[in-house]
């Protein structure tokens, strides 16, 4: 069998992180920068940073780890979290916090908001709890997922700790298994098991750590779906029945999960490649693909570099971020990030410049 192209190119990863360390500054070491009025970002896509957006009184609205959020058709910004005295938080765009609710997600993780024909629905990942949960906009639990060992899909000590959810065109509600067993699931929209497809490995078709999934729509005649590799730092692409297409290799980012936003796919970056050789202990930034999935900016992170067209090693450059673990885009293209494992900060604001 000849050798997998993904395993030659997280090689070659490697490769390049070890003339990063010859070869760049240990951004670490990097005198801090200002934490608000910062201009982040590359080309057409830049941003000035507001780190204290969603700051709110830790006495009554704490966080542990802000994991993700999304917008509703109202505008309302709404993140999930794993503290269980408000998991869900509710804000404005100008950071002023309309409602919260949730104590029953103690690891509140993954949040996808669905709308079935003007009607809005949430999904809930909880990863320590072994379960999905579709909600109403108040919170109320209309339908559970639990182990797929109950529909055949495992067997009963297989791991499962769901991550994310996508919602198909046809409401097929796909499951990335990321801190579990790797596989993404398919039910119906009723919560009937349909079967899977992934599982952990190296092969162009299997995850390390299938933390994010999204239905990539931009050609609305051909959606297909996007499945985060976070180790083998990559996207990766399949058909809505789950078979494979192809991958969007990003060296040296362990992206969490991909947002899609008009013709761009955008993607916190948890750590960069020299988180692992001690060099950026709480790194993180945000990056953006175009409609081709090149990237094209990446705010807080090095200027993205083709060779040959070959995307070149990307790292946090300056300290300001610490686990990017989501990011939600409003109207005016204004980036929303949520950070895990950051001293319970609360969500950073982006303002397109």
């Amino acid at each position: 069998m000849s050798s997998n192209p993904t395993r030659r190119q997280f090689a070659k990863a490697a490769a390049l992180t070890t003339a990063a360390l010859a070869f760049k500054p240990f951004y670490i070491l990097q005198a801090r920068p200002k934490l608000d009025g910062e201009i982040l970002g590359h080309g057409g896509q830049r941003y000035r940073l507001q780190q204290g957006w969603g700051n709110l009184d830790s006495s009554k609205f704490p966080v542990k780890n802000c994991h993700e959020m999304v917008q509703d058709k109202q505008g309302r910004l709404i993140m999930i979290g794993d503290e269980t005295k408000n998991n869900i938080l509710i804000y404005d765009r100008s950071g002023k916090l309309l409602d919260s609710w949730g104590h029953e997600f103690p690891g509140g993780h993954g949040l996808t908001l669905w709308n079935a024909n003007g009607e809005e629905f949430l999904f809930i990942c909880d990863p320590n709890l072994s379960k999905v949960f579709k909600t109403d906009m108040k919170g109320n639990i209309l339908m559970t997922i639990e182990h797929p060992s109950k529909v055949g899909a495992y067997k009963a000590d297989a791991p499962f700790k769901p991550t994310e959810t996508a919602i198909g065109p046809d409401g097929t509600i796909y499951i990335a298994d990321g801190y579990g067993s790797q596989w993404v699931l398919r039910y119906s929209a009723k919560g009937e098991y349909i079967d899977k497809f992934g599982g952990p490995g190296d092969g162009d078709d299997q995850f390390a750590t299938a933390h994010g999934v999204a239905i990539d729509n931009r050609d609305k005649a051909n959606p297909t779906v996007l499945v985060t590799s976070r180790i083998h730092n990559s996207f990766k692409r399949f058909t809505l029945d789950g078979k494979y297409i192809s991958s969007i290799f990003l060296p040296g980012a362990y992206v969490c999960r991909p947002v899609v936003k008009d013709d761009k796919v955008y993607a916190g970056v948890c750590w960069s490649r020299l988180k692992y050789l001690n060099q950026t202990p709480n790194s993180g930034f945000v990056t953006i693909l175009d409609k081709n999935n090149k990237v094209i900016s990446n705010p807080g992170g090095t200027k993205p570099e083709y060779k040959n067209g070959q995307l070149q090693l990307m790292v946090q450059e300056k300290p300001l971020f610490m686990h990017c673990h989501d990011v939600c885009i409003d109207e005016d293209e204004n980036i929303y990030i949520c950070q895990w494992n950051a001293k319970q900060t609360y969500p950073a604001k982006l303002v397109r410049v």
